[in-house]
């Protein structure tokens, strides 16, 4: 499921340091926003729709402070449920004046297994500092703290930050680091740029002029692109086509539908 909520991670500017250094001006969303997906797998080489994701922003408070809270859910219909139950819950709350994380939860049912990774940030001195905390799949508790001199996200937070890149002087093989956390372990991943191509949103008319990346991970050595994925380009940056190679075999997720973007829509064509 990892695989699948990167989608949230689009081109980001790479900074260290200080909390104000890892923080960004937002101006690509607003609260009250709302995103709706269908997710398709393909299976015996037809693509067969499999369930639906759905990712909300309201204004909320965290330790006394105003913050965005995102909300993601992910669920599996009938069809994915008789070979792989899937059901994602991710609650993330970052700083109104920055976007910089504060804390991070997943609740995950993938198969049989369920867990709980949870995340707090602070920013001593300078640094990042994370408190982790999971809940395996055999119900034992975890905990481990970690400092970083660099900028360190998990899975919302980088989304939210990163709708917010300066891309004015993107070329096309550029490379964006992405480094993220979650109560496991820091991983080394990052982004090509692609180029821009036109996108016609599945059984609509509606189409748009996209962004086009590939998000790269390192495991074990080797390189792998995890997904590619179309974001609108505009000022909303808002994710429209991924498609995602995963150990268990190829999958799609499309818009279906939005509300309560920020900015007008210059990238949609019709």
């Amino acid at each position: 499921m990892k695989k699948l909520i990167i989608f949230l991670l689009v081109m980001m500017p790479f900074s260290v340091k200080a909390q104000s250094q890892c923080g960004i001006e937002n101006k690509a969303f607003k609260a009250g926003e709302f995103l709706a997906y269908d997710l398709y797998f393909n299976w015996k080489f037809v693509w067969v729709k499999v369930g639906a994701a759905s990712m909300s922003t309201v204004m909320s408070t965290y330790n006394g402070l105003p913050a965005y809270r995102t909300s993601l859910m992910t669920k599996g219909n009938d069809k994915l449920d008789g070979v792989f139950v899937m059901r994602d819950t991710i609650t993330s709350y970052c700083s109104i004046n920055d976007l910089s994380p504060q804390y991070y939860r997943k609740g995950a049912l993938e198969g049989k297994r369920y867990y709980v990774d949870e995340l707090w940030y602070s920013y001593p001195n300078g640094k990042t500092k994370v408190k982790m905390h999971r809940i395996n799949h055999h119900g034992e508790h975890q905990w481990q703290e970690k400092e970083y001199n660099e900028c360190i996200y998990d899975m919302m937070s980088i989304f939210l930050r990163a709708r917010n890149f300066d891309d004015t002087k993107l070329k096309k093989g550029d490379i964006i680091p992405m480094p993220i956390t979650d109560a496991k372990h820091r991983s080394d991943s990052w982004l090509v740029y692609r180029g821009k191509e036109n996108y016609k949103v599945e059984d609509t008319e509606e189409k748009f002029r996209c962004q086009v990346f590939s998000f790269i991970e390192r495991e074990e050595g080797e390189e792998k692109e995890l997904i590619k994925f179309f974001v609108t380009d505009d000022a909303n940056h808002m994710p429209v086509r991924l498609d995602m190679n995963l150990s268990f075999g190829s999958a799609k997720v499309y818009l279906r539908s939005y509300q309560g973007v920020r900015n007008p829509l210059k990238a949609k064509l019709r």
